[in-house]
């Protein structure tokens, strides 16, 4: 599934909430040693098993190929993946590219009813598991940031493919992945690299909101249990929260911006993207659609503003869309 409630995404931007909960209710009476690697178990997700990844060329244009892969990725690590094009390649024939990226204990499977639109729009499709996630090498903790790498990882496997045109580049991303992307996008692409667009889904505004509606839905104080947790929290990944929040990181976004939002979703609340469009360029848009946090059954009634956007987004130079799509 797509970042299931028990696991909110933006505390999954920093770590699964179960250990974390356990680090912050023993913070007062561990020692360091017993405290850091509460904190590491609470930053390592569940490895879940994939949906039938077959199933995906079921919804695939005539002529479009599946290949499954072992990417070269951050640490030593391999990630899986998989990669589908509308058709092969010939000596005169690019075509653009959607990289999918899942959210927190999820998988690539959870992005599947994506693939069929992407190709039949004529994108080529690579799907990811990050590192510690689905069929990719296990870590000893997961991260937004790490994702963001790993979707490095898979932009630079894509510049190598033949046919793929690096320039038409799409990244597509579910709350922790999606604010990965943004990540990536703002922070991590190297100049004259940026993605043409993001498409952002259910992603949160700032992880350190997103922890602390958690601690207090638990009725763990913040001070000063749950600042101490926080505080460790960005030690262990290497950055502070405030350097990778979406809020943050769509200011000045280099590549043109869908957010993709449930109304109903009672994980990360719609008020979040209403301030990430606030936060971002002119021309970023919002497509508000009935339900919640897992978009999958929504996505497909929403396929053609989808689609529309990335036509504008593709096509010609680099852009912002004009508008909004406030649905």
């Amino acid at each position: 599934m797509m970042d299931a409630a028990a696991s909110l995404p933006g505390a999954a931007a920093v770590g699964g909430m179960g250990a974390l909960g356990l680090a912050a209710a023993l913070a007062m009476g561990l020692g360091p040693r017993l405290f850091h690697h509460a904190i590491l178990r609470g930053l390592r997700a569940a490895q879940e098993p994939h949906d039938p990844l077959p199933a995906l060329l079921q919804q695939a244009p005539a002529g479009a190929a599946l290949q499954a892969l072992r990417l070269p990725g951050p640490g030593g690590k391999t990630l899986a993946a998989w990669w589908l094009r509308p058709a092969p390649p010939t000596d005169r024939q690019t075509f653009p590219v959607a990289l999918l990226m899942h959210g927190w204990g999820s998988n690539a499977s959870a992005m599947a009813p994506l693939v069929g639109p992407l190709l039949r729009a004529g994108l080529a499709v690579l799907l990811l598991d990050a590192r510690g996630h689905g069929c990719s090498d296990p870590v000893e903790f997961t991260s937004m940031p790490r994702f963001a790498e790993d979707i490095g990882a898979g932009v630079a496997w894509l510049r190598g493919q033949i046919g793929v045109d690096g320039a038409r580049l799409v990244l597509v991303g579910h709350s922790v992945g999606a604010a990965a992307a943004l990540l990536y996008t703002a922070r991590l692409a190297g100049p004259g690299e940026a993605p043409r667009a993001v498409i952002s889904l259910s992603a949160f505004a700032h992880p350190q909101e997103v922890m602390r509606r958690w601690l207090a839905a638990r009725r763990i104080p913040y001070v000063p249990i749950g600042r101490a947790v926080l505080r460790h929290v960005q030690r262990v990944i290497g950055t502070d929260f405030d350097a990778i929040a979406p809020l943050h990181t769509v200011a000045g976004l280099p590549a043109a911006l869908l957010l993709v939002h449930g109304r109903d979703d009672d994980t990360v609340p719609f008020e979040d993207a209403l301030r990430l469009q606030a936060a971002a360029p002119p021309g970023a848009q919002l497509l508000g659609v009935p339900g919640d946090h897992d978009l999958r059954a929504a996505l497909a009634d929403h396929e053609a503003p989808l689609l529309d956007f990335l036509a504008r987004s593709l096509r010609g130079g680099p852009q912002v869309p004009a508008g909004s799509a406030n649905g």
